[in-house]
């Protein structure tokens, strides 16, 4: 199935199959697929986590170093921001800073990315900023060289957004 186009049927049977306990297997399945060599098959298990209720989600807590060690090495964009929407849809955890992801998402905020991709970086970034304020100079110098480019509308507002909350945090 997974190899396959999923609609939302297919998707909202898959997250059924994943509910609660008894949908451990099902969700440990999914999880050892996101690293499959065929890009379809792990985007497919990738897009069907970000569909997951809250709760099922955090089954993938305990795996959030492995999940940013495969968004380090990863090529295809798809997948790259279906991890990073994954990582988002964690909960913010300050046992597990990695300075090589907020190196990576630093990276990635001014660069030739998907908008996308710059904009969760972007939201990624700031979490980690939240929970270690020391990196919010390095953080904001790569938000204010965003102003000297023109940004699509999406990036411009992710943008003000995380400026709006650094000056209630600085307050």
């Amino acid at each position: 199935m997974l190899g396959e186009r999923l609609g939302v049927r297919d998707i909202r049977l898959l997250c059924h199959a994943c509910v609660g306990h008894d949908g451990d297997t099902v969700k440990e399945q999914l999880y050892l697929l996101f690293s499959d060599p065929d890009d379809r098959v792990g985007y497919n298990a990738l897009w069907v986590f970000t569909h997951l209720t809250r709760c099922d989600r955090l089954w993938v807590l305990p795996m959030r170093s492995r999940l940013i060690d495969m968004l380090l090495i990863e090529k295809h964009d798809g997948k790259r921001r279906l991890l990073l929407t994954l990582l988002e849809q964690l909960p913010p955890h300050t046992e597990d800073f990695r300075t090589d992801f907020f190196d990576y998402c630093l990276s990635k905020i001014n660069s030739t990315e998907p908008y996308a991709i710059r904009a969760l970086c972007m939201k990624q970034a700031f979490a980690q900023c939240r929970l270690y304020p020391d990196l919010l100079f390095e953080f904001e110098n790569e938000l204010e060289i965003m102003e000297y480019g023109a940004l699509p509308p999406g990036l411009k507002s992710a943008r003000r957004n995380i400026v709006n909350e650094i000056a209630k945090i600085k307050k």
